[in-house]
């Protein structure tokens, strides 16, 4: 398990982006159990309801479900929820904005696309 690294967002969503990167990468593969609040909280050194914050958020999104007495678990399917959310962050988060700079420089279309392309081989 990884570190908190990053001061600048709010730990719970570090949490929940933890599980979700575990999720992605396999190590949490669908019906296995995630740790629980508690160990997240010591491992963390942070305030358990903080955990649960983070834990709770993937609970409604569905990515993670309760078995009472047990612990929580990842969702079937939810590896793919995952990514399908991700991809969204992305495009919101980084080709809207990419787009936008373009437009405001003049960059067509094209020279973006050759641009992007470059990128992929640097």
């Amino acid at each position: 398990m990884k570190f908190l690294i990053d001061d600048s967002r709010p730990i719970f969503v570090q949490i929940a982006e933890r599980i979700e990167d575990d999720i992605i990468d396999g190590v949490l593969p669908e019906e296995s159990q995630v740790l629980s609040t508690n160990q997240f909280s010591t491992f963390y050194k942070i305030n358990p309801a903080t955990a649960a914050k983070g834990v709770n958020m993937l609970v409604d999104e569905g990515i993670l479900y309760k078995k009472r007495g047990i612990g929580m678990f990842v969702a079937e399917g939810a590896r793919t929820k995952v990514i399908e959310k991700r991809k969204e962050q992305f495009f919101e988060e980084f080709v809207v904005t990419m787009v936008r700079e373009a437009k405001k420089l003049g960059i067509s279309a094209e020279q973006l696309t050759d641009m992007i392309q470059r990128g992929d081989n640097a």
